[in-house]
């Protein structure tokens, strides 16, 4: 079997959590080879009621798991804008290298790997599109090269730093490819 993958940017983080959408309905994807695709509202539905184990990646590296919905360290929910994912992440090497990317703004965005259980198409329009109906996902990874750019990165990061001026800054930064 042949997973699929698509990369959004939108990710946020926070307190050892990266949160966004993994997903946005009903935008455009980068041009994918020949075509664009949307993702249907309910696409990721039954899956999320019927496969109770999912990962989160770095990359779509299964090398670099940051959490999976198995253990509670995922959560993945469907709302009116997209798959929304929360990831609390481990205390490992690569998840604080990867807080950092983020919180630079080196790494701005979320995908998802999955089958592809209904799709249409319109092979008259150039580009030709593609509808995501329904899909079966198998993980979310974040990614530094997303195929929908629709949406927005921002990092949430308290800091504290001691200097005669003030003893903690917090700072919102957010950064977006609109």
């Amino acid at each position: 079997m042949s997973l699929e993958r698509r990369s959004v940017a939108n990710l946020e983080a926070s307190n050892g959590q990266l949160r966004g959408y993994a997903a946005v309905f009903d935008k455009d994807s980068q041009d994918l080879g020949g075509f664009i695709e949307r993702i249907r509202v309910g696409a990721f539905a039954n899956s999320l009621r019927t496969r109770p184990h999912v990962l989160a990646l770095s990359g779509h590296d299964t090398n670099q798991v940051l959490g999976n919905t198995a253990s509670g360290t995922l959560t993945l929910k469907e709302d009116a804008k997209g798959l929304h994912y929360t990831i609390d992440l481990p205390d490992t090497s690569a998840a604080r290298d990867l807080a950092v990317l983020v919180a630079r703004g080196d790494v701005r965005g979320a995908s998802f790997g999955f089958r592809t259980v209904r799709d249409g198409w319109d092979y008259d329009s150039t580009p030709m599109r593609r509808e995501l109906i329904e899909v079966e996902l198998y993980e979310v990874s974040i990614t530094a090269l997303p195929a929908y750019i629709d949406s927005s990165v921002a990092q949430r990061h308290l800091t504290q730093i001691r200097c005669p001026a003030r003893t903690h800054l917090t700072r919102w930064l957010t950064i977006s490819q609109l």
